[in-house]
């Protein structure tokens, strides 16, 4: 903000933020919108959200098995399809974001889409003719009926509103948050970088409350007064993210339609084609000593901006090829054998972001794990805190969500400012860096969850409870034995979570920044995708070298082979970040994070009042 003199009187030039808007259609002022003043209110509706479904991601797998009578795997694998759909339709909420509704609205509408799922869910866990009768599926004798088909269409309709309504707010949350800074201010990507870290961190709270409030009326209270409350949680959300439309900086949609922006899409992914057609079809031509010979448009020429040109980097010279201007394409130019360098650029930049992209599905395969067998776990064990009180299986996740919430601010406001001034990254270490420590913690909290399971089964072999009824008969060891590999993810997801957010944001091309937030969650809906097609795999594989048909069969987790398939998610992990440390080596970053100088950080602690 600058200030100019008038006769007798000082006069305030506001500072405009190009391309955002205030709630009444004007450009936004910076200072008076956006900043952290704006975000808090994202944030705190974004921990209502998780607040209101978080207990779903861990729980849900309980109510299919214990009250809708599915088997285990079919409950885990219910549970996993349910968690990548809501993944998967962040895509489709993001595109339709930026197209035609704006990231605000899609907030709330995807919120009251949520809601109205919450609420379905409520009635169909409230009224029993919507439910099989009561049966205790743990005993084997016992004639449990399956769930209606009928009442399975009604199921299954409230289920996905609610993936829907999340794949929303997961889409436009994290983007309508960054709208709120800068990035290329250094003093306010520095609050950006802070806003990814507090966003895990309003998960976190929001979490700790689902994991342990709604989680204990679920199980205590009744299922249809915890999917009540979560539709009450999220109304709030709602309300909150309302309240603050007057600070944000608003996103401007392009106005075009969903056709138009998918049609967009598709142009761009030719484009990326024709690069990778024109460098096999000039693959025998010799590159130029000097870059600048390649073929790029006139800038002068094109009412482009200078940001859509993207300089020339030395990685990937394959492709470079692409941009060799022969005789025959100066004077009748063909867009499959002569491409321009920012062009070529683009092509770089994804084919380096599709490698990174592919190695972090393997994590959330083994996240499945955590929300659907290790709360199956859990219930055969000795769940007592103190006295009489028990904590419920599925709320062992507060485990590392406690542990988060006391390190991401000393991570954010300790930690980064150290190694800032080692490294000069705006963020501390890179993004890359932050998600190889994820990747690697993931494969340690798998080989753990191994051995406690190899623990567990041998205390159920020593006091003849093979056969035991969990929760009924739990067997003489505690459920804190778990906490480790819960403990172990926790801290893996503090640096991909995060990592992942900022490398996709600020790595993305400027033709697919758009649904830039939507590749984390892509990836990991791949992963929960890939979970149930590995459950179905290992046991159609194992069906006839084991007495149980499959290392995973059945309800009686006792006689299965859990702690085989633990070990080879850990494995799998473990050969995930070898490739991973292979591709990461081999990426080159669009560019280098803003350094912010001491002086930055006084001046943005000063002014960054919103």
């Amino acid at each position: 903000m600058s200030f100019s003199r008038g006769p007798g009187l000082i006069t305030e030039k506001l500072e405009l933020v190009d391309g955002k808007v205030d709630w009444k259609g004007k450009t936004a002022v910076k200072y008076k919108h956006g900043g952290m003043r704006a975000a808090l209110f994202i944030l705190a509706m974004f921990a209502f959200d998780s607040l209101a479904n978080l207990h779903l991601a861990v729980n849900l797998v309980t109510y299919f098995n214990g009250i809708l009578h599915f088997e285990v795997a079919d409950a885990a694998n219910a549970l996993t399809n349910f968690m990548g759909t809501g993944y998967i339709l962040s895509i489709l909420f993001g595109v339709l974001a930026d197209s035609c509704i704006g990231r605000f609205r899609t907030v709330l509408i995807s919120g009251s889409i949520e809601f109205l799922g919450l609420a379905l869910l409520s009635v169909q866990a409230h009224y029993p003719s919507l439910k099989p009768p009561t049966c205790n599926v743990f005993v084997p004798t016992s004639p449990c009926e399956k769930l209606k088909s009928g009442d399975a269409a009604f199921l299954y309709f409230a289920l996905y509103l609610v993936a829907a309504g999340t794949g929303g707010i997961k889409a436009s949350v994290p983007s309508h948050g960054a709208d709120q800074f800068d990035e290329k201010d250094p003093r306010e990507a520095k609050h950006m970088s802070s806003f990814f870290n507090f966003l895990l961190l309003a998960l976190c709270l929001g979490g700790a409350v689902s994991l342990t409030l709604i989680v204990w009326i679920d199980d205590h209270k009744g299922w249809d007064l915890g999917f009540g409350l979560s539709a009450i949680t999220l109304f709030l959300g709602i309300i909150i993210a309302v309240a603050g439309w007057p600070l944000y900086r608003i996103h401007v949609a392009q106005g075009t339609s969903v056709i138009v922006q998918i049609i967009q899409l598709i142009h761009f992914v030719l484009v990326l084609l024709k690069v990778f057609v024109a460098a096999i079809r000039n693959r025998n031509l010799q590159l130029p000593e000097n870059p600048r010979e390649l073929y790029e448009i006139d800038k002068d020429n094109e009412a482009a901006l200078e940001d859509d040109f993207l300089p020339h980097r030395d990685v990937y010279r394959f492709l470079d090829k692409a941009a060799i201007q022969t005789a025959s394409t100066r004077q009748t130019p063909n867009p499959w054998k002569l491409c321009t360098v920012t062009q070529v650029e683009t092509a770089k930049f994804i084919l380096g972001m599709i490698p990174i992209f592919a190695c972090t599905i393997i994590m959330t395969l083994c996240l499945a794990q955590l929300q659907t067998f290790s709360v199956q776990q859990g219930l055969t064990m000795d769940t007592t805190v103190v006295g009489s009180f028990h904590i419920p299986p599925a709320s062992l996740p507060i485990i590392p969500l406690g542990f988060l919430i006391v390190i991401i601010p000393f991570y954010d406001q300790i930690v980064v400012p150290l190694l800032r001034k080692f490294t000069g990254h705006s963020t501390g270490i890179t993004h890359l860096q932050r998600i190889g420590v994820g990747l690697i913690l993931s494969s340690i909290s798998m080989a753990s969850a191994a051995i406690m399971e190899v623990k567990r089964k041998a205390v159920a072999r020593d006091h003849n409870m093979v056969d035991a009824t969990p929760v009924l008969e739990p067997l003489p060891i505690s459920v804190f034995w778990l906490s480790f590999q819960y403990f172990i993810f926790g801290i893996a997801d503090l640096f991909t979570y995060v990592g992942l957010l900022e490398f996709f944001y600020s790595e993305a091309p400027r033709g697919v920044k758009t649904v830039s937030t939507c590749f984390l969650w892509t990836s990991m809906a791949l992963g929960y995708y890939l979970s149930s097609i590995l459950v179905k795999i290992v046991n159609s594989t194992t069906k006839d070298i084991t007495k149980s048909r499959g290392w995973l069969a059945g309800n009686n987790i006792n006689r299965n082979h859990l702690n085989l398939f633990y070990l080879l998610l850990s494995l799998l992990s473990l050969a995930n970040f070898i490739v991973y440390l292979l591709v990461s080596r081999c990426y080159t970053y669009k560019s280098e994070s803003p350094v912010v100088s001491p002086v930055d950080n006084k001046a943005g602690d000063e002014t960054e009042g919103n």
